[in-house]
């Protein structure tokens, strides 16, 4: 009778975990709770949003109500049609009490102009507003200002029509406190008994201040934005991105928040957003903006005004619920990790033997435990495992072969069997380093087979593949196993000598390499004798670098070859010989070989 399989197992397992469902049950609950608590308050800042919209509208009609009751007084009217601003004047005078009692008690009024339509729109009674308090400009400091477009603009409108200009930085020059302000001016005519336009009041009104006391009574943690019809963000939290057609970098609060397009499109009134549904274009906010028209006589012209609140503000009461939840999920989590270890027990016993086994692939011992007479799928797994490994093993081996195969070939002279010349190189290096921390020497034997040309032409490529290998068994047959011989291709070999005999032994060597390559040679039937000529240097007398020293060596031979073959000779030879010679001869003979014994 088969034994329980794992899906059995893992089936009661799930069914234990099932508890969790409560979990799910509470997550739901702490989306619902989040969701509407957000809904709440897109309601909530969308009221914000409209009421502060009417106080900013009421607000705009109560500046142009106060320049309407300037430009009503009869004064006004007297004074534009008759002053020119210098000298006294007691109706300016008193007229000028009412202006700067206006300017007192509006902390948010910049400036009150009363301006004539004579004299290119003289300035006849003026006030500013600096850090000290009210500024009364007069004689020679009042201005012309019938070249500004809320002047002419205004004085073409009719008695009782209120001028509103676009909301823009103050950059007219002496206007004290004003300048570099987002400044909103509000114009009426000034009008004489025939209603005939004499001039204008105008007021300009701190847009900061005025918004500042319109959200007063707002929560703190409030955020306003408001932008005008192009999208020119004029508040904004981030005072760098205000007015950013005002410093030559437009930042547009269609392209900060993507979803009041539609605003600026005027196919909708009102819009709102929140950092849940919208993450990227709310950043972590819950915003509502609404289109509101700007001033009652600038046709289509509008304001969008918004109100943002933190998320993380709106979401506190999800959160405490969240946590009301989370110490329930906690409990029965508990529980289910209780039950779930009864059954993992049984159930990661043999997994646990299959790790190891799978840690320990090679390993005879972790191949013994494995379950392999299970009945169950477990069973069937670690059966299929050892074949696995088994297979793998075999694969690797096979692997390691060829990996010595290849490394053998990169480093080594097909043809010969000896290093080649990178191998060489790296041996060389090697022995420079070690002799020059023993501070001993070592030499390098140049060797060039002298007749292998005319073997090579004469027999064939086949022969003298076979006369390679022949010579490469006979140097390996005089040298030392300390020393080593390589193939630098062609017919050229080199025989590196370490240690403290390398200075006597290298002639009597190369001596042995000579007589050895000099008897005769039987292949395939032919009988043939190579030769060779053979340059040494040493280190360090000829040179400390490996390239130069295999360098040196080549040179001797060539010196070698050029006075007679089957020679040897030594680099300090051939410069010795060149320190005799004359300059105009240029060349270097080389010398028989020394006798060997």
């Amino acid at each position: 009778m088969m034994r329980p399989g794992l899906t059995f197992k893992l089936s009661i397992l799930f069914a234990c975990i099932g508890v969790l469902a409560s979990g799910a049950t509470g997550y739901y609950a702490y989306r619902a709770n989040r969701t509407m608590l957000v809904s709440e308050a897109e309601r909530s800042l969308l009221t914000s949003t409209e009421l502060l919209g009417q106080r900013v509208s009421g607000a705009i009609d109560d500046v142009g109500a106060d320049a309407q009751v300037l430009a009503s007084m009869p004064s006004s009217a007297d004074i534009a049609q008759t002053d020119n601003g210098i000298g006294a004047n007691a109706p300016r005078e008193q007229l000028a009490q009412v202006y700067a009692s206006f300017m007192v008690h509006h902390p948010e009024y910049l400036q009150i102009r009363l301006i004539t339509r004579k004299h290119y729109g003289l300035e006849l009674i003026r006030f500013d507003r600096d850090a000290d308090g009210l500024v009364r400009v007069e004689g020679n400091s009042l201005q012309e200002k019938g070249q500004f477009a809320y002047v002419f603009d205004t004085l073409a409108f009719s008695p009782g029509r209120i001028y509103t200009s676009p909301i823009s930085v103050n950059h007219e020059y002496g206007t004290h406190a004003a300048e570099g302000k987002p400044t909103l001016r509000l114009g009426t005519p000034v009008a004489d008994a025939s209603g005939a336009v004499v001039g204008v009041v105008i007021i300009d009104v701190d847009l900061d201040d005025l918004l500042k006391r319109l959200q007063s009574d707002l929560p703190s943690d409030y955020q306003v934005y408001l932008a005008n019809e192009w999208g020119d963000f004029l508040v904004h939290p981030d005072a760098s991105k205000t007015f950013g057609f005002d410093k030559g970098r437009r930042v547009l609060m269609q392209d900060s928040f993507g979803a009041t397009k539609p605003l600026f499109d005027q196919s909708e009134s009102e819009i709102l957003l929140n950092g849940l549904v919208r993450p990227r274009q709310a950043a972590g906010q819950v915003l509502a903006f609404v289109r509101r028209p700007f001033g009652a006589s600038a046709g289509n012209r509008f304001i969008v005004l918004g109100l943002g609140k933190p998320l993380d503000h709106v979401l506190s009461g999800a959160n405490q619920l969240g946590v009301r939840i989370v110490r329930m999920v906690v409990i029965f989590s508990v529980l289910a990790l209780f039950l779930a270890i009864l059954f993992a027990r049984a159930l990661t016993k043999p997994l646990h033997i299959l790790a190891y086994a799978a840690t320990h692939l090679f390993a005879g011992h972790a191949m013994e435990t494995l379950p392999l007479k299970r009945t169950d799928e477990i069973g069937v797994l670690a059966r299929c495992f050892d074949r696995l490994r088994r297979e793998i093993k075999s694969q690797m081996d096979v692997l390691h072969n060829k990996q010595r195969e290849l490394v053998h070939l990169a480093t080594h002279d097909g043809l010969t069997g000896l290093p080649n010349r990178m191998l060489f190189m790296q041996k060389l290096e090697a022995a420079i380093e070690e002799a020059t921390r023993r501070e001993e020497g070592l030499a390098v034997l140049f060797v060039d087979l002298d007749r292998f040309k005319q073997i090579n032409d004469q027999f064939g490529h086949a022969i003298g593949d076979k006369v390679l290998a022949a010579v490469a068994r006979r140097l390996k047959q005089v040298l030392c196993t300390a020393d080593v011989a390589a193939r630098l291709g062609s017919d050229e070999f080199i025989v590196l000598i370490e240690g403290p005999r390398s200075a006597e032994a290298a002639p009597g060597i190369a001596s042995r390499i000579m007589g050895a390559l000099n008897e005769e040679l039987l292949i395939d039937g032919q009988r043939m004798t190579v030769g060779a000529s053979i340059g040494i240097s040493q280190f360090p007398d000829d040179s400390a670098t490996a390239a130069e020293l295999l360098l040196n060596a080549d040179a001797a031979m060539y010196a070698a070859k050029s006075g007679g073959r089957c020679a040897y000779l030594r680099f300090r030879d051939v410069l010795e010989a060149r320190k005799r010679e004359p300059a105009s001869e240029g060349a270097t003979e080389g010398h028989e070989a020394e006798p060997t014994a």
